[in-house]
């Protein structure tokens, strides 16, 4: 069966499903993963088909940070997704049967489906559905809200969702020929959807409809060539256990983040790897080592503690390594799985970027280290996700909801 994948988004948003698109392929099917066209080598590393997605998810931040009103940062998106439209419509057609889709491109991939008439399925790396229990990634922190504030924040965030998306769905819907009801952007309760996390990260809501699922994570999958760099594994090895840094796709240039991050390393007495990210951050001193990307599965368990943006993938992985996380959130859902991990015991509070200072950093990452049970957790934490197989869930799903036979 041929199946394609469609994400769009920062490198958190494609890594995953080349982990969930290799266990796909050595299901017997073939897998083409649609994303941006700065992470076609990392598709390709990792032995899928690439299919092309306009657009540069740093230039689009950019340019919405740069806008002068919120009504011209808006058309910076509409742009965005009316080329994003085309380009899923695109990729879709080039051959396909199936069509798994991440949450921000959900609308678009949904509907192009529809018209070629071929199933879909959603795989989301945060929740996607309402839910009584709590409330959507993304909504603004204002304390814990009553279960009815909960699922109404839910519906509220998909309605804000489905305005976004109207003009685009209305065009690719005359394009493809369909009826103006296939245009709504949420779908229906009968529609699949994976959640690719722990059930032990997130417990599955009770109030979910049957057609949503939590599969446990998918993992990113590494280039069988690739191997660490000299200078970072001599670093490793020349003292104790260092403390990871990063805010992976935080576009922004943070200038304040390198002397906070070098002052709070100092001051905490702890060696530390940064990564630069798209923030280019390089913190100087004696006791830190600057690296580009790094396999989080390689690099973490390595590590006494993780500094990071909470982001789905990145908390994800320092969940599996079993180490302490300090979270410090920056935008969209990375509020929801700041406050997850210290609700689980491997966390202090969250420090959200715009209050961090050297001191405040310095002292979560002493909480961390010198309490035994943020590890302790950490570790039993990790023993639970590591039996996990999020994969088979979605291949699971995938015999359900697909036909016995590839179109000809």
């Amino acid at each position: 069966m041929r199946i394609l994948i469609v994400t769009a988004g920062s490198r958190g948003d494609v890594a995953p499903f080349t982990g969930l698109g290799q266990r796909l392929q050595q299901a017997g099917h073939q897998v083409a993963l649609a994303a941006h066209a700065r992470f076609a080598d990392l598709v390709r590393e990792c032995g899928l088909e690439y299919r092309a997605l306009p657009g540069d998810p740093v230039e689009l931040v950019r340019a919405r940070t740069a806008a002068p009103s919120p009504e011209a940062a808006q058309s910076v998106f509409a742009a965005f997704l009316d080329d994003l439209g085309d380009g899923v419509l695109a990729a879709a057609t080039a051959g396909t049967d199936i069509v798994l889709t991440a949450f921000g491109p959900a609308p678009l991939a949904r509907l192009v489906a529809d018209g070629l008439g071929i199933p879909s399925v959603g795989v989301y790396l945060v929740p996607g559905v309402p839910t009584r229990e709590f409330p959507p990634p993304g909504w603004p922190a204002t304390g814990d809200l009553s279960p009815a504030d909960n699922i109404a924040a839910g519906r509220e965030v998909l309605a804000r969702t489905g305005s976004l998306y109207a003009d685009v769905l209305r065009r690719l819907s005359d394009r493809l020929g369909l009826p103006a009801a296939t245009t709504e952007a949420s779908p229906p309760d009968d529609w699949p959807i994976c959640h690719g996390f722990s059930p032990a990260v997130v417990p599955r809501p009770a109030d979910w409809p049957a057609a949503a699922h939590v599969t446990g994570y998918w993992w990113p999958a590494r280039s069988p060539d690739w191997q660490p760099p000299d200078e970072l594994v001599d670093f490793l090895e020349s003292g104790p256990p260092p403390v990871f840094v990063g805010f992976g796709s935080m576009t922004p240039a943070h200038e304040r983040l390198h002397d906070v991050v070098a002052a709070a390393v100092k001051r905490a007495g702890v060696r530390a790897v940064v990564q630069s990210g798209w923030a280019e951050l390089s913190p100087a001193g004696d006791d830190i080592l600057t690296v580009g990307d790094v396999p989080h599965d390689w690099l973490f368990p390595r590590t006494a503690a993780v500094v990071h943006h909470a982001g789905a993938g990145t908390t994800g992985a320092g969940l599996r390594a079993g180490v302490p996380v300090v979270p410090v959130p920056v935008l969209v859902d990375q509020p929801f799985w700041a406050d997850r991990v210290h609700r689980l015991g491997v966390a202090p509070q969250p420090l959200p970027l715009h209050e961090l200072t050297a001191d405040a950093l310095a002292g979560a990452l002493r909480n961390c280290l010198d309490r035994p049970t943020y590890r302790d957790r950490a570790v039993e934490l990790a023993r639970r996700i590591r039996v996990e197989d999020g994969p088979a869930g979605v291949l699971s799903v995938i015999r359900d909801v697909a036909p016995a036979h590839p179109r000809t």
